[in-house]
């Protein structure tokens, strides 16, 4: 199917940027409240601020109102914490129509500075936040920390915890996952009754009531209200914000009897900027969020919409597979999986992002994304789990041996000899013509099912040799990637986070701890690019940037399980990656 762009792409590329919220330009006088009919109201959620701008931010709270009606807010903007310098003033109403969330954009800041911000009702005034402008011009040093995927009723948010102990962040990146949206006793609850957290709704999210009610009850975290109180937040959306394994008209987990998918994902997206301090392209537009960041001359961010806009539904290996032999069509599939009317951003976006990236000067060009970018291709026992992977390795050795004896190899030992003798009988016909089928991707929701999109935008970054490094989420366990194009050329590198609380492969796989180091090292063996893996932690990492470099630095937490935790000192991971060097170097 041929893609054209017509006029209505362009305008809407040019329109990228248009304001939203309440715009705050200055001081204002003080204004008589005594005549309104303000409800009393509670800040009970906190307060956030996000989408920094060289001379604007995003200002978020809620409130909590005594009783139905509206609710006057004010604010002030300082550069000291005290109050005594203050920069921007203003105030609105709002109401249960905004699910009484308050969205301020605050302009005519500086460059490069840090400010402090509170809200107030008649009565009640809110914790001090502090947020931070992008820098301009010549910039030393960026950090940036990384993370995704919180699952309320898995565990404590002690990741959110570790990372707001961090004093020298510019942004937190969250790549989505902000909520989950099943049911209680439903995905990753175990423990919720135990550690009192289970979900509210009880229900699983359908209408804009429940998202925004899952949305309160996950504000309402301490630790979660911590860290978005001390430093802005840049955010996308995955899945789990609307439905599980979501694409453009569809959810694995949306189901009949569930209402029209198209009226589920407009109340998610609607609850998604009540609640999240992001700034919409204009008002009312609740599904575009791709956009950019730039750190003056170190670091560009451009922030993507790999889920919702206009993702195609995901391929499916069961598809492939012949029903009567269990034959895989790989020419099929390998056709299908290529295909360049195959979208996962869509035409507008993708146009938007070679444009952005083919005028960025950058030294770094970051695309912050939801799902892994490097090929992550296992061998196909593997990936349609018909093995383990402690199975292949074993079989796979097993018949490596037997390929040494059939060809009488005088190295073989005695000991070798009788291992096989004992175990030879497992390498029947069947085994063996799994061992020989070729590697094929493991997750057809990540760009390994999207690999023609994936080669334009490899293609766009070599022909500026930019710096890329992609940055992922969305798998729950971290990666570390060289990103190659189709020709075996390394583009840039790809770092991705593990997850707050939700479950990684560990849980999937059901691997006992011990077992877990030697899993690691198979599968980065088996995966020809990655260079890293982390299958048991819950964690987030953190990029620092300089004009030489980049490093990432992989943090866990000892435990989500209790509020009593600890860094995991001893699974922490450190890579470098030098400019125009795209390789990742372990950091002792």
């Amino acid at each position: 199917m041929k893609r054209t762009v017509t006029r209505r792409d362009f305008l809407a590329i040019s329109a990228k940027g248009i304001g939203a919220a309440v715009i705050s330009y200055g001081l204002m006088g003080c204004s008589n409240s005594d005549d309104d009919n303000s409800v009393p109201a509670q800040f009970l959620h906190g307060v956030a601020s996000g989408d920094p701008m060289q001379d604007a931010v995003i200002l978020w709270t809620r409130v909590t109102p005594d009783s139905a009606g509206d609710v006057k807010v004010s604010w002030q903007v300082a550069s000291d914490a005290a109050f005594s310098q203050l920069v921007t003033t203003g105030e609105m109403v709002t109401n249960a129509n905004r699910d009484y969330t308050v969205k301020v954009d605050a302009r005519g800041l500086r460059a490069g500075q840090n400010y402090f911000y509170r809200f107030m009702t008649a009565d009640k005034t809110s914790v001090v936040g502090k947020t931070r402008t992008l820098p301009e011009g010549e910039v030393s040093s960026v950090k940036l920390a990384v993370m995704s995927c919180a699952n309320f009723p898995a565990g404590y948010f002690n990741v959110y915890e570790l990372a707001a102990a961090q004093n020298d962040l510019d942004a937190v990146v969250h790549l989505g996952d902000y909520i989950y949206e099943y049911a209680r006793g439903g995905y990753a609850s175990e423990n919720a009754v135990k550690l009192g957290r289970e979900v509210l709704p009880a229900n699983e999210l359908l209408s804009l009531s429940d998202y925004r009610t899952r949305y309160g009850q996950y504000r309402s975290d301490a630790s979660l209200q911590k860290l978005h109180a001390k430093v802005p937040f840049i955010t996308v959306w995955d899945d789990h914000e609307v439905a599980n394994d979501t694409w453009r008209d569809g959810a694995e987990n949306h189901n009949e009897g569930e209402g029209a998918f198209a009226a589920r994902k407009e109340a998610a997206l609607q609850a998604y900027f009540e609640w999240l301090p992001i700034r919409p392209w204009r008002e009312g537009n609740h599904e575009e969020i791709y956009r950019s960041f730039s750190y003056g001359n170190l670091v560009d961010l451009h922030m993507l919409d790999t889920r919702v806009l206009a993702r195609d539904k995901q391929l499916d290996y069961a598809d492939y597979m012949d029903a009567t032999t269990g034959a895989f069509d790989g020419e099929r599939f390998r056709a299908d999986v290529t295909s360049t009317s195959r979208t996962l951003l869509g035409l507008t976006q993708l146009l938007w992002l070679q444009g952005t990236l083919l005028q960025a000067t950058g030294t770094w060009q970051v695309l912050g994304q939801q799902i892994l970018m490097g090929k992550m291709s296992l061998p196909a026992a593997i990936a349609t789990q018909q093995m383990s992977i402690p199975q292949f390795a074993m079989l796979g050795a097993l018949a490596k041996l037997a390929a040494r004896a059939a060809a009488n190899d005088p190295t073989l030992t005695a000991a070798e000899l009788q291992y096989l003798q004992a175990n030879q009988a497992l390498l029947t016909p069947e085994v063996i013509a799994l061992l020989q089928l070729p590697s094929i991707p493991y997750n057809l929701d990540a760009w390994d099912g999207y690999a023609y999109e994936r080669e334009v935008i490899l293609g766009t970054a070599k022909s500026k040799n930019h710096n890329l490094v992609v940055i992922a989420g969305d798998t729950h366990n971290a990666w570390a990637n060289e990103l190659k194009d189709v020709n075996g050329n390394t583009v840039g590198v790809e770092f991705a986070t593990s997850s707050v609380s939700s479950p990684g492969l560990e849980y999937y796989l059901n691997l006992p701890a011990e077992q877990i180091p030697a899993t690691e090292a198979a599968i980065v063996d088996l995966v020809p690019d990655l260079k890293y893996t982390n299958l048991k932690d819950r964690g987030f990492m953190t990029l620092t940037f300089t004009k030489d470099a980049v490093r990432s630095d992989w943090h866990y937490v000892s435990t989500i399980l209790a509020k009593e935790f600890e860094e995991a000192s001893s699974r922490r991971f450190s890579a470098v990656t030098k400019v125009g060097k795209p390789s990742i170097n372990p950091v002792s």
